[in-house]
């Protein structure tokens, strides 16, 4: 099992970078899809690095409720990635944001 990263003590928010299995980090990015890599992408630049409103707007999307921002891909799939991308950030306390070229 991998090493999992501390968080920043001083912030909570803050990841210790030096803690992470970088190897597994970059291992999971690079078999990305462009999918999941514009799913991330979404999430830094317009959802200030949170998938919980990504996932509501899509929610709500899927319910006929307002939303934020239209996503070209199908809803239910882009939900998937999101639940798949979220369980991998989580085992490995990590932000892919910091890994994915967001340009």
């Amino acid at each position: 099992m991998a090493e999992k990263t501390e968080k920043n003590k001083e912030n909570p928010d803050v990841f210790d970078r030096d803690s992470v299995d970088q190897e597994a980090v970059k291992q999971y990015v690079r078999n990305l899809t462009e999918e999941y890599r514009m799913l991330v992408v979404l999430k830094a630049q317009l959802y200030e690095g949170s998938w919980e409103p990504m996932l509501d707007d899509l929610r709500n999307r899927l319910n006929g409720k307002p939303y934020i921002f239209k996503l070209a891909n199908r809803i239910q799939d882009d939900i998937e990635r999101i639940e798949q991308m979220i369980k991998f950030e989580k085992e490995y306390n990590v932000d892919l944001a910091i890994y994915v070229n967001l340009t």
